[in-house]
């Protein structure tokens, strides 16, 4: 289904798909489930990039990674609330982090972290959306008003 998706798209770049371990890693990890669309996903294509080489889907290892780089950083900690309720998986290019809620768990929303100002905005109502929008959009910032 993923990969279909993304094939309307041109300049779309895909990856092989994540094994269960990489999912099971992120799971025990943070302590939080993948949502089922984004584990379906991954395993279909480990990361999604856009015509710019924007990670849009973080591989699985970055989904790890970058999630634990927020909740670990103490300067992020001072600076920042806390990101334990969000489930990091892509970017912007410019900053900005997109993320599932998972406390309380929400599979079907997406949020927007905004690194300038520590906002977490709704922009899409399930993954598809979101894949949708960013990749049917023109540049960075597609979902800002």
């Amino acid at each position: 289904m993923w990969r279909e998706l993304t094939s309307e798209f041109p300049g779309v770049g895909l990856q092989d798909s994540a094994g269960e371990a990489s999912l099971a890693a992120i799971e025990q990890c943070l302590g939080q489930t993948i949502p089922q669309p984004l584990r379906d996903l991954l395993l279909e294509t480990n990361g999604i990039t856009d015509d710019y080489g924007t990670d849009i889907i973080w591989s699985a290892e970055k989904i790890l990674s970058g999630n634990e780089g927020f909740r670990l950083d103490g300067q992020f900690r001072d600076l920042y609330q806390a990101f334990d309720s969000l489930m990091f998986f892509g970017d912007n290019g410019g900053g900005d982090q997109f993320a599932f809620i998972r406390r309380p768990t929400r599979d079907d929303e997406i949020f927007v972290w905004d690194h300038e100002t520590d906002s977490r905005t709704w922009v899409a109502g399930s993954l598809e959306n979101y894949l949708r929008n960013a990749l049917g959009s023109d540049g960075e910032d597609w979902y800002r008003d």
